[in-house]
């Protein structure tokens, strides 16, 4: 009986870890919306050059 325990949360665990791994395969193919107007603004705010340029 402790033999199919065993087993079975051996089992669990591997399929917690596969389908992990599957769902980061699946979303690493999003795009994130809206990154480049984040990037825009970081650039102007470290060059006090740019401030004054609007």
């Amino acid at each position: 009986m402790d033999d199919y325990l065993v087993w079975l949360i051996i089992l669990l665990v591997v399929g917690v870890v596969v389908s992990n791994l599957m769902v980061l395969k699946y979303t690493a193919k999003f795009k994130w919306p809206g990154t480049k107007s984040s990037k825009t603004e970081d650039d102007s705010d470290q060059d006090p050059k740019n401030k004054n340029k609007d």
